[in-house]
């Protein structure tokens, strides 16, 4: 029985640690990468407090696209919610007990969005009404943070009496983020704009979430192709790396480019903005709604090019600040960049070979749905490193590439487009020499 009690316990850890593996959101890029909630209380009430809620996105290169995030929790108690700023709760909920003035929101678990831009002065508030649309730390820390204001009633009205919400939830817009419980922390301490005075809140706690695509999709959402100039083979994308074409069982679930109904499948009631559609992408051998096609270019004495193009195959989606993360072992040598964004990203202090790349705003930071506008492309120019440069054996082509902070699904390393095989030099040795020559004057002797 203990046995067996024993072998019981090494299961439950084992499949807890399995679990954990499959839906964990660690990134080795970006180990630390997270999304922090701060709740802020700053004032009291006669039923409640005052508080700022900001988000903070600590990811390196993911963002949070339209339309936007939203931010769930339960409360502890009988809390309402009886103003907002900055932010409003999607539902109301059942406030009938309320005979005088109704709350803003009475449901127990509410879930709160962004404002959008361009609302009244006097419902804004720092760093609000961006549509829920939070950039990346690398690509712009100033547009990372999203904050609202927040009046709560029913709560208590000390330290000791006011309670943590519970089951903190992130869709970003969809599921991918897995919130921790409400940790109470430090005070905030807040410094004025002229900077000569600092005030502390009254009360502060974080929430940590954390990203898994696992979570975020089962499938993949990209794919890489790859080309060179020294070998004429186009080493297409994996079939059905996004899935497979099933127009027979799943009608509509891609088109074809030169279909004459693609313009009524895209109608103008997709292309909302602040509402979820389901992708509809250009039927493909891998199906995917985007494609990042590495082409090695051109080699010089000291340097060598690469193209990349990056190819928007969903006909119902723009990717706003979309970002590229590649790793090559030759980034180290980066030398220029043409028409994107740079900069490196070392979680290894010692080790530069990922580069984050991404569109120069208002130029082409806006990788527009399919078709003819539908693409952005670079190229980078690196110098040449005697000791590890080579075109064998794949060593041009990259390791591994992230869109938009998803893996992309790589074409199998035995693929990659190889030098042309080289026809092998004569190997004469001296013998075979000498006797060859001896043979010829033999033969001149005896026919004299």
């Amino acid at each position: 029985m203990g046995n067996f009690s024993f072998l019981s316990f090494v299961f439950i850890v084992f499949f807890s640690c399995s679990t954990f593996t499959l839906t964990g959101a660690y990134d080795p890029l970006d180990p630390n990468g997270n999304i922090t909630i701060k709740w802020d209380i700053v004032s009291w009430t006669g039923d409640g407090y005052n508080a700022v809620v900001t988000l903070y996105n600590f990811q390196k290169y993911r963002h949070i696209q339209a339309p936007g995030w939203q931010l769930g929790w339960t409360w502890a108690k009988k809390e309402v919610i009886w103003n907002m700023a900055g932010g409003q709760a999607t539902e109301q909920g059942d406030c009938s007990k309320y005979k005088v003035s109704l709350p803003h929101c009475c449901k127990k678990d509410p879930t709160i969005v962004d404002m959008m831009p361009g609302i009244p002065f006097n419902q804004q508030t720092t760093n609000c009404c961006k549509g829920g649309v939070l950039s990346s730390w690398v690509q712009d820390p100033s547009t990372a943070i999203s904050s609202f204001q927040i009046t709560v009633g029913a709560s208590g009205t000390t330290n000791k009496t006011v309670r943590v919400p519970k089951n903190f939830t992130l869709k970003a817009p969809g599921p991918g983020y897995t919130c921790g419980p409400g940790k109470i922390v430090t005070p905030s301490k807040l410094i004025t704009q002229d900077g000569r005075r600092v005030t502390q809140v009254l009360m502060t706690w974080n929430v940590t979430c954390m990203y898994s695509q696992f979570l975020s999709q089962r499938t993949p959402t990209c794919c890489v192709s790859l080309s060179s100039f020294y070998n004429d083979t186009i080493i297409s994308c994996p079939t059905c790396s996004c899935g497979c074409q099933n127009n027979a069982s799943h009608p509509g679930s891609c088109v074809e480019a030169n279909n004459p109904y693609l313009a009524s499948v895209v109608s103008p009631a997709h292309s909302n903005k602040n509402s979820i559609v389901p992708p509809l992408v250009q039927c493909t051998s891998h199906m995917c709604p985007v494609r990042i096609h590495w082409h090695v270019k051109t080699n010089y004495k000291e340097y060598w090019r690469v193209k990349v193009t990056i190819t928007n195959f969903n006909y119902r989606m723009n990717y706003s600040g979309w970002n590229l993360v590649v790793q090559h072992p030759n980034f180290d040598n980066l030398t220029e960049v043409f028409s994107f964004s740079y900069q490196p990203i070392t979680p290894y202090s010692n080790i530069n070979d990922t580069a984050m790349l991404w569109g120069v705003k208002f130029y082409n930071d806006m990788l527009m749905q399919a078709g003819p506008y539908g693409n952005v492309q670079s190229e980078l120019l690196f110098q040449k490193d005697k000791s590890t440069f080579t075109f064998e054996k794949g060593w041009a082509f990259p390791r591994r590439i992230y869109f938009n902070g998803d893996n992309c699904v790589m074409p199998p390393p035995d693929s990659y487009p190889w030098l042309p095989n080289v026809s092998p030099r004569p190997n004469f040795s001296v013998l075979t020499i000498t006797l060859t020559l001896l043979s010829a004057l033999a033969f001149l002797y005896t026919h004299a």
